[in-house]
């Protein structure tokens, strides 16, 4: 499976695109669209628990406002994502990526709503969809099964006016690297050598399977990261990757008490 992944400013925007991929045959269970829960929805309390599993959410509030025009889909979701908050969801898929931030999901609609697809999810960009959300954006994510049908869903997402997830990606460094830079500095090192590697464990750290956890090289998903790194770079990479990723625990553990005291 190939993940193709499009940022929207503009919910209609985001709206026509998700119409667009189930118009040329993308099947449901590959299809999602995350969107910030915006003014004017029912809200009732929600746990803000990270440890509540797919299906604990027929117990939990819903938060479907704006989304329920959607909602002829398989599956719609009101979920609590750690760091973000209140987010409404459609697409079977959606629930599988929901699950992996963390989140509390709840209102679950559809007949499907056990049945969250995880082959071939994206963990390593969670935190960049999270980031957009956080922005008022909108995310549409599409599985592809080949590269033929990764480069239709591509270009129909680009047409619908999407911004990649590789450019979301970067406006999120740039928006942290100014801030990153002078801690570094304050250190006597020189962020501009050493910026790569920070950047890389700084990542490390919101991966959805690594997300407040202390940095340990022995655990299996960080020590091969770091002998991929070293063997390509050398050991001087090491240092900054591990305070790059000091600071990505950090950033997101801020994140998550933000969202709690809103």
């Amino acid at each position: 499976m190939k993940t193709i992944t499009g940022v929207f400013a503009s919910v209609p925007d985001a709206h026509r695109a998700f119409a667009e991929l189930r118009s040329i045959g993308i099947p449901e269970d590959r299809l999602t669209m995350l969107s910030p829960s915006g003014a004017g929805e029912q809200k009732t309390e929600i746990p803000t628990s990270t440890t509540e599993q797919p299906g604990m959410g027929k117990t939990i509030g819903a938060l479907l406002g704006g989304a329920t025009g959607l909602s002829a889909g398989p599956l719609l979701v009101a979920a609590l994502i750690p760091g973000v908050g209140p987010i409404t969801v459609v697409g079977l898929l959606g629930g599988a990526v929901v699950a992996a931030a963390g989140a509390s999901v709840g209102a679950v609609v559809g007949k499907h709503s056990e049945n969250f697809m995880t082959e071939g999810l994206p963990e390593d960009e969670i935190f960049v969809y999270e980031n957009a959300l956080r922005k008022g954006r909108h995310v549409v994510i599409a599985m592809a099964t080949d590269d033929a049908e990764a480069a239709r869903v591509r270009e129909l997402l680009e047409t619908e006016g999407a911004e990649s997830v590789d450019a979301a990606r970067e406006q999120w460094w740039v928006g942290l690297r100014s801030a990153e830079e002078e801690d570094y500095r304050t250190r006597g090192r020189h962020f501009a050598d050493d910026e790569k590697f920070y950047r890389l464990g700084f990542e490390a750290a919101l991966h959805a399977r690594a997300r407040r956890k202390e940095y340990d090289p022995a655990t299996p998903q960080m020590s091969s990261q770091m002998e991929e790194i070293e063997r390509t770079h050398g050991k001087q990479a090491k240092e900054p990757f591990q305070r790059g990723y000091e600071r990505g625990r950090d950033y997101y553990r801020r994140l998550c008490d933000t969202s709690k005291a809103a």
